[in-house]
């Protein structure tokens, strides 16, 4: 069998994809970044192939794979279908055709790097634009490709082989789309993790749950962050419940240069209180590494509430995102909800944006 019609073939019958990882665009809601596409009115550097397409305008019958390259996610909910046809040794890109004409403010891309996927919405293009057309090139990054209508357009789906950033290039009617790890984009990477989430409430009182806390405490530092050069990955932006593993594999693939984790307390003693910052003392990381990071952080955000710090601990064996940890990691717990007081500062807006800000702190000092 021609190499081609088996790289079309695994496509079309592609392998379960791996187990989900905890795994560019502005966070609105979720973990997706949605900003303007950072196109590029020139071809890429000549030191790299160009990208390169099939002759002709992108029609799956000009590579002739169209009957084996039809990919149909029904079970998921997708109703449409995507032409794919590889060429492996020609380009680095995925070569997307477009109608002609399209303009960049039609296209939108969301990196939902926790999921591992790539979309491309298409605003204002037919519905049967992709029937005849192929989006080409190379997959060797890509598991499976799938088509979504929209109301305003398309949505081509890209389950992706591992947690990749991405570089695009608008040009010529196509939009090409080159996979790169995280590291040869950012130089400092952080993952925040917001504890728990869906069905799992995690520690709650009366008023207050720990996920909703911890979320905010979140939102709150990424207003902070967004004005700095760090690359932040965060394992969730909404009420999703990424497990444990997926978490720490986001932060681990990402090789990211820290990993904080951000929780509230509790315990059967109420007049327990204070913040206590847990860390994994079996990986040791030469330099600054996860105890370094938890006394950092402990400091921080004591300072910044002016409240009670109980200090450091090593964290149990339970604790799977920590003991997993192959990057600086911590685990933040920001009070006790079991205690009165306490409760009553966690449920206030100033005291929570008071421990986002003695965090932030403490990432900008871990960079010194």
């Amino acid at each position: 069998v021609p190499k081609a019609y088996r790289a079309a073939l695994r496509l079309l019958y592609p392998l379960p994809p791996p187990e989900r990882g905890a795994g560019g665009l502005r966070e609105k809601g979720g973990h997706v970044r949605r900003v303007q596409l950072p196109f590029l009115p020139v071809r890429p550097p000549q030191a790299r192939p160009a990208p390169a397409c099939r002759p002709g305008d992108g029609t799956a019958e000009a590579g002739g794979f169209r009957h084996l390259s039809q990919f149909i996610q029904q079970a998921s909910g997708i109703a449409g279908r995507l032409l794919l046809q590889e060429e492996e040794d020609r380009t680095n890109y995925l070569c997307i055709p477009l109608p002609a004409g399209l303009k960049a403010e039609k296209i939108q891309i969301e990196n939902r790097y926790m999921e591992k996927q790539l979309w491309v919405f298409l605003q204002d293009i037919p519905g049967n634009f992709y029937e005849t057309r192929a989006v080409s090139g190379n997959f060797s990054q890509v598991a499976s490709g799938a088509l979504e209508y929209k109301s305003q357009g398309i949505c081509l789906k890209f389950e992706l082989t591992d947690v990749y950033e991405y570089k695009s290039i608008l040009e010529n009617d196509f939009l090409y789309i080159e996979f790169v790890a995280p590291r040869e984009i950012y130089d400092k990477i952080v993952v925040i993790d917001a504890g728990h989430g869906g069905e799992d409430r995690g520690w709650e009182n009366e008023e207050l749950t720990e996920k909703e806390i911890a979320l905010d405490i979140v939102k709150k530092l990424k207003e902070k962050l967004d004005g700095t050069q760090i690359k932040v990955y965060y394992t969730r932006m909404g009420d999703e419940n990424p497990t444990e593993a997926e978490r720490i594999y986001l932060a681990n693939t990402v090789k990211a240069d820290m990993f904080i984790s951000i929780h509230v307390n509790f315990d059967k003693d109420s007049d327990l209180y204070g913040t206590e910052t847990f860390y994994n003392a079996s990986f040791f990381i030469p330099g600054f590494g996860s105890v370094e990071l938890a006394d950092t952080l402990e400091r921080e955000v004591v300072t910044g509430i002016s409240g009670k710090g109980n200090g450091i601990f090593e964290a149990e064996a339970e604790c799977f995102s920590l003991q997993n940890a192959s990057v600086p990691a911590a685990l933040l717990k920001a009070g006790y909800l079991s205690n009165k007081q306490e409760a009553l500062l966690l449920g206030r807006e100033d005291y929570r944006q008071r421990i986002a800000d003695g965090i932030y702190q403490a990432i900008l000092k871990a960079y010194e």
